[in-house]
């Protein structure tokens, strides 16, 4: 009987021997939280099993609510160590994303990949660009100094099938044309049908010569609305310093808007440029002086998909010692591409992040910036290039209707360019522009093929946008997501 008794107390206290009253306050204690991690693996297994598999659904087969709460997550996912860490210019990244689709699609790379996981593994392998839209195409210069225009941002390169660029760059210039040019759909259609079209004729050409190692649209031999872009982006260097980064003296960066010099770390950033030097093979000497480095500032507010991100630019001085000819160089926190995880298996391993993208502008850009390379700064890879007066690209908004479709077919010359480099300066082991050429016949079963899905996309990327607007309007962006047990 006292055993009974002893029995029924424990049960009113607890199987611990605690009080009814502290059970029930232990159990009110919420469960720990933990922050909900990425989904890379889970993608790269759907990527897996739609190249594998028959009639694996992916997520563009989303709609209504799904589809929305799939955008939310796809975005929240991508940016979580940014809202985490309340990085600057993270508010202002999703206030520009809301404003225009445009700088959606350019900003949620991971978003329209994931809803192509696994596609197209029949397609060649090449060193793809993963970013392609008209304004990542533009004047940057090159190991001499001289304006060329080709493909300029190497962020999201990873190798996987040729077809995954041209799909991204039809969507990118039919967006652009609507947002930008104004024009209807009829127009948009022949837009993206140039961009293609210059596309096959880069490859057919590269097939014929095989000049694509030393190729480049230059001064001398762009078409018109290249070689006025050119003409437009050459400034003089010692004006372009003072009307933008030079302080009063020309000893270092000034205070603005857009930089905040840090003259302390001038030490640090002296060993980094000096590690670059070495890793390059850059000389001393010629129009970079001695490579002493002035001044480091803080970069703010540059770039669409990469706001939020460390960004810092080093001062050079320049030969002369006047500060008329100075050198700057930008240091960009790296991030994993959208592209990881998601191509088909090729057999390629993946690199650092800041390794990554210096191999892909070493093999898309014929003798490109030499200061492209990757550095580590405090355990994080950051991806340095140079800064030019002459670094500009086209104002989409100033381009007529037949200007818009010769600046599309340039657009997609240059892409082949810089994909038929892939067995030339990249990894593929075999002669690619037959197999391209081979796998876009017939010809206009394919354009055709990239316009429907570059209008299907685009209208499905507007809905996506009306559900992120409406989603950042009430908050969704603020805080990273939990796991709740």
């Amino acid at each position: 009987m006292a055993q009974e008794k002893k029995t029924t107390k424990a049960r009113a206290e607890g199987s611990d021997g605690k009080s009814g009253k502290k059970a029930a306050a232990d159990k009110s204690t919420p469960p720990p939280v933990s922050k909900m991690g990425d989904r890379v693996e889970a993608y790269a297994r759907l990527a897996t099993q739609f190249r594998t598999e028959a009639a694996v659904m992916l997520p563009k087969t989303l709609t209504g609510q799904g589809r929305r709460e799939h955008v939310r997550a796809c975005i929240l996912e991508d940016h979580a160590d940014r809202i985490d860490t309340h990085a600057e210019g993270t508010t202002a990244k999703f206030d520009k994303l809301a404003k225009s689709l445009f700088s959606f699609f350019r900003g949620t790379a991971l978003l329209f990949y994931r809803d192509m996981a696994g596609s197209d593994a029949r397609m060649p392998t090449v060193l793809l660009l993963g970013d392609v839209h008209p304004e990542n195409f533009g004047v940057m210069p090159n190991r001499d100094n001289v304006p060329i225009f080709s493909v300029n941002d190497f962020d999201e390169v990873s190798y996987g099938p040729f077809s995954w660029d041209i799909k991204r760059g039809a969507v990118g210039f039919m967006i652009a044309a609507k947002e930008e040019g104004g024009f209807k759909k009829k127009k948009r259609r022949k837009i993206a049908k140039h961009f293609v079209s210059g596309y096959i004729a880069g490859m057919t050409r590269y097939a014929q010569q095989s000049d694509e190692i030393d190729d480049v649209y230059r001064l001398d031999n762009s078409p018109k609305i290249i070689s006025s872009l050119i003409k437009s982006a050459m400034k003089d260097r010692s004006k372009w310093l003072d009307k933008r980064y030079a302080n009063e003296t020309r000893e270092g960066f000034r205070v603005s808007d857009e930089l905040t010099p840090i003259s302390s770390r001038r030490d640090e950033f002296q060993k980094l440029i000096e590690e670059l030097v070495a890793k390059k093979g850059i000389e001393t000497g010629g129009r970079f002086g001695d490579l002493r480095v002035k001044d480091v500032a803080i970069r703010h507010g540059q770039g669409t998909a990469s706001l939020g991100l460390s960004r810092y630019y080093v001062l050079i001085e320049g030969a002369l010692g006047d500060g008329t000819d100075d050198a700057i160089i930008e240091f960009k926190r790296a991030r994993r591409s959208a592209l990881y995880g998601l191509v088909p298996d090729n057999g390629f391993g993946t690199e650092g992040r800041g390794e990554r993208i210096a191999h892909g502008q070493a093999v898309h850009l014929t003798d490109g910036d030499q200061f492209y390379g990757n550095v580590d700064i405090d355990g994080m890879s950051f991806m340095t290039r140079e800064r030019a007066p002459f670094r500009d690209d086209i104002d989409l908004d100033d381009l007529s209707y037949d200007e818009f479709k010769n600046y599309a077919e340039a657009c997609g010359r240059a892409l082949a360019q810089a994909h038929a480099r892939s067995d030339e300066a990249g990894r593929i082991d075999y002669d690619i522009e037959p197999s391209i050429l081979d796998a876009m016949t017939p010809r206009g079963l394919f354009i055709d093929d990239m316009v429907r899905f570059a209008e299907e996309t685009s209208d499905r990327l507007e809905r996506d946008h009306e559900s992120f607007r409406r989603d950042h309007k009430l908050g969704a962006f603020e805080t990273v997501q939990q796991d709740y047990r």
